[in-house]
């Protein structure tokens, strides 16, 4: 059976679904105002392969991540960009689908948007106003933080020991200090969009409690983010939903832990920040995924050269094996030992099933394919060997590949469709930017895999070289 650490009680928890077989997860998306920096490139990656565990256990996952298309740093990006609100999210969210793509991230099912969500956050609002739960206050409304009973039960915080977190500013106008803004009256020249309370936008922590509740229901099984999100933005996300519904939010929550360089938290701002996609140019997407993968998701992970070099060759090393056992069954007799081996791979397989039920933890199962190709080496030193046996070592080289999301075959596969676009996107992208050079690399790579790209006054046309 599946446990995982589940944030809300601070212990691990045998996993059971609301509905047997299936599973609601939401991830917290970005706010798209620029590139994502490694750190956060860690939240797709690490939830993407607890969503493709899950799925090889057996549930029907039903995965929703949102984007955060208008927000007080896309208003500010825009202006100083001069452009509207809407194109500056939308090349982002594609730059976004960009380094996602690349380091083999699955789309969500579903991918709200708030501008998309807005009569859902209007009618939201209106209830909690309706039931006590929310005021208005000059054009802006408030929740009162304090009428929640369960307030501060998932960051462990005592109410009157907690202060206003990110993104809400200190206010007159509010009732108490800890009340967090729902609804923003539009400033002058400001994107906005009609309400009851007047011309405005909505607060961040509600966005995400108006997009679950249209997405996937009142009470989902699993609710995942970063770790700095679970305060404010978590807690405020359970009083406003939990208020309005009476009902549990999510009855899992996890929160990954974060990527540090020189072990200082890795953040825009505090500028010590490398771009997911800078870092994809300088080693393969795949390296910086595995990599990501060798620590356990709850852990802080220091980045560094050094450790992606280890995680490159380490990832070489299996590849390496792989390879080899290709080889050596194409050149095989066929006249090897069996039932012991296949008891080996089947132990193999039994144990990454063990280590990966305990809470996800992809550093040991990692650590067991290790050993799996320390076992297929051992193997192929044998003078006779069987194709059977070869062949259970790549399928279970392939079976744990597509839980982690990383192949290990060394055959240079042919770019897909939306990879292709992908590129063609950071293409266009770095050339708006007058990033020429990334523009030209980009090119020369996509020469390089035999796709043909032509410019034409309706956008760029490719296509596959003969």
């Amino acid at each position: 059976m599946i446990k995982l650490f589940n944030s809300l009680t601070n212990k691990k928890e045998p996993f059971v679904p609301i509905e047997e077989g299936k599973v609601k997860m939401y991830c917290c998306g970005p706010t798209v105002y620029n590139y994502i920096h490694i750190g956060n490139a860690r939240p797709p990656i690490v939830y993407d392969m607890v969503r493709r565990y899950l799925t090889y256990r057996g549930y029907d996952v039903t995965f929703v991540s949102n984007f955060t298309d208008v927000d007080d740093k896309i208003i500010r990006a825009a202006n100083e960009l001069g452009e509207e609100v809407a194109d500056v999210a939308e090349r982002f969210i594609k730059a976004y689908y960009a380094d996602t793509c690349a380091l083999n991230v699955k789309e969500a099912d579903l991918h709200p948007r708030v501008t998309e969500t807005m009569d859902d956050i209007i009618a939201f609002i209106a209830e909690l106003e309706k039931k006590g739960f929310a005021y208005e206050a000059g054009g802006d409304v408030y929740f009162r933080t304090r009428k929640f009973n369960g307030y501060g039960k998932l960051s462990g915080q005592a109410l009157d020991d907690l202060q206003s977190g990110a993104r809400i500013e200190v206010d007159e106008r509010k009732e108490d200090p800890l009340d967090f803004v729902l609804w923003k009256a539009a400033k002058p020249n400001e994107i906005s969009w009609s309400s009851p309370w007047g011309e405005g936008r909505p607060g961040w922590h509600i966005e995400c409690s108006a997009m679950i509740k249209k997405s996937l229901g009142d009470t989902i099984d699993i609710h995942a983010g970063g770790k700095d999100l679970t305060f404010p933005h978590h807690e405020n996300e359970i009083a406003q939903s939990e208020a309005l519904t009476g009902k549990k939010l999510a009855n899992y929550w996890m929160h990954n832990g974060f990527v540090n360089i020189n072990n200082e938290k890795m953040s825009k701002s505090l500028g010590n920040f490398v771009l997911a996609h800078d870092i994809i140019q300088q080693y393969s997407p795949e390296v910086v995924r595995f990599f990501m993968l060798t620590a356990h998701y709850r852990t802080p992970i220091n980045f560094s050269d050094e450790l992606l070099k280890g995680a490159e060759a380490g990832l070489e090393r299996l590849k390496n094996t792989v390879a080899n056992l290709q080889h050596r069954l194409a050149e095989t007799a066929d006249m090897g030992a069996e039932e012991e081996w296949l008891e080996k791979i089947a132990g193999a397989k039994q144990h990454f099933i063990e280590e990966m039920d305990d809470d996800f933890n992809s550093a040991n199962a990692i650590s067991v394919l290790f050993d799996l190709a320390k076992e297929a080496n051992i193997y192929m030193s044998e003078a006779q060997t069987s194709k059977k046996v070869l062949n259970a070592f790549l399928e279970l080289f392939a079976e744990f590949g597509e839980v982690l999301g990383v192949s290990f075959t060394q055959q240079e596969e042919e770019l897909l469709d939306a990879e292709i676009e992908a590129l063609i996107e950071e293409r266009n992208v770095a050339r708006k930017e007058r990033n020429f050079a990334r523009a030209d690399e980009i090119r020369d790579l996509l020469k390089e895999k035999n796709i043909v790209l032509e410019d034409t006054p309706q956008g760029v046309r490719w296509k596959r070289g003969s």
